[in-house]
């Protein structure tokens, strides 16, 4: 069967808002209004809160294609680039950039997150979790999961890593959530981003002065060398120090309900001790959660033709990384949380050469957490009803706010 490339000369119809809401009661699924669009056809404008019409992106093929297109932008300066909320004095490190600077940058940053420095931080990061249900198990049956765990694991994580004095952790997750919230104004994001950007700033500055065996050290020394400047590696660091603890925590205690929610599944991943079926859950577990909700956001540079559409140049793009999890062309039975699936070709992480930096560290922090915690904590119960409990819908990264267990 032929596709009909739509021409500028046919008419489009009027653009629908770009869908958001999630429905009551399925605080795992996307959107029904998304997976309608995804059912209608693969390339639709949608509107945004500042009028503008990009092309939103629902099927799996077309999501990776265009994410791997080198004709696409990730340049946020660029006309036409999609934003999902004003934008007011922010700074944007290199995942907001194209090659070749983008590749320069992050290549400064890469080394420890390959898989091997990540393995070797392994018996550390076992030991943090350990620790923490130490504590959970020394006090009262019953806990909020993610003050006492889901959020220090990976702070305590990315700050060894980064440099970061944990004992500072209450100033950068307040300015975090700050930064990633869609319900704050742009002036409270741009003060957010510029009080981390200062206390990075500064930290950077005592690393050039006394340099440790860390990843703010690492920048130092490029400053030092002239590769970069201090901003930029002040902005480095805010990037990895917000995406290495909050999309991580997310995950944890989302990942948590849906087992809680799902007791057979959980019973499998509770109850093996093969790291295959660990790492395939961790997997599965991505895809059927997939925490960022916003869709990667791209401009096209050049006049694309794709599943039967021409994106012209300048057009923003979207791509909404959970409904592609959710394709049934990929995925059978795409709505249906399995651990036994093979799900590593899920795009939760990205796709093309902005595919996430921090995957490794990731994937390693959840397969510790939970090949652990349910190992350790067997009778681990939801402790409120699901429909009390208070999801993020207001912030870039998804998750659940407070997670009441017992046991």
């Amino acid at each position: 069967m032929t596709s009909t490339v739509r021409t500028e000369e046919t008419p489009a119809p009027s653009a629908p808002q770009f869908p958001m809401a999630r429905a009551a009661g399925c605080p795992f699924d996307p959107p029904p209004a998304l997976k309608a669009e995804q059912e209608q056809g693969p390339l639709r404008k949608v509107s945004l809160w500042d009028g503008t019409t990009p092309w939103l992106v629902t099927r799996y093929a077309d999501q990776r294609a265009l994410l791997a297109d080198p004709r696409v932008s990730a340049d946020i300066g660029r006309p036409g680039y999609p934003s999902s909320a004003p934008v007011k004095g922010a700074g944007f490190s290199f995942i907001l950039m194209d090659d070749p600077e983008h590749a320069r940058q992050r290549r400064m940053v890469t080394a420890p997150f390959t898989i091997k420095r990540v393995e070797a931080m392994r018996p550390a990061v076992q030991k943090i979790v350990d620790g923490l249900i130490d504590d959970m198990l020394s006090g009262p049956p019953r806990t909020d999961l993610v003050q006492a765990f889901a959020l220090p694991v990976p702070s305590l994580v990315i700050c060894e890593l980064l440099g970061v004095p944990y004992t500072d952790h209450d100033f950068f997750q307040e300015n975090s959530r700050t930064i990633i919230s869609r319900g704050a104004a742009p002036e409270e994001r741009a003060t957010a981003h510029g009080n981390l950007l200062g206390y990075l700033d500064e930290l950077v500055g005592h690393k050039i002065a006394r340099p440790a065996d860390d990843l703010l050290s690492g920048l130092g020394t490029r400053v030092e060398a002239g590769e970069l400047s201090r901003r930029d590696a002040a902005d480095m660091g805010v990037l990895l120090l917000l995406a290495g603890h909050e999309t991580t925590a997310n995950m944890i205690a989302l990942g948590t309900l849906a087992l809680l929610e799902h007791p057979g599944q959980l019973a499998l991943l509770r109850d093996t001790e093969d790291p295959k079926v660990v790492s395939g859950a961790v997997e599965e577990l991505l895809r059927y959660l997939n925490i960022t909700h916003t869709g990667r956001r791209r401009v096209a540079l050049e006049d694309i033709e794709i599943a039967g559409e021409v994106i012209r140049a300048g057009e923003g793009i979207i791509v909404p990384n959970d409904i592609g999890n959710r394709d049934p062309e990929v995925f059978a039975d795409p709505d249906r949380l399995d651990l036994r699936r093979d799900a590593r070709r899920h795009v939760a992480f990205g796709f093309g050469v902005h595919q996430c930096l921090g995957q490794p560290l990731a994937r390693m922090e959840l397969q510790v957490v939970y090949s652990t915690l349910y190992r350790r904590i067997p009778t681990l119960r939801l402790d409120a009803p699901l429909e009390a409990l208070s999801f993020k819908h207001d912030g870039s990264v998804y998750g659940v706010h407070e997670l009441p267990v017992a046991w």
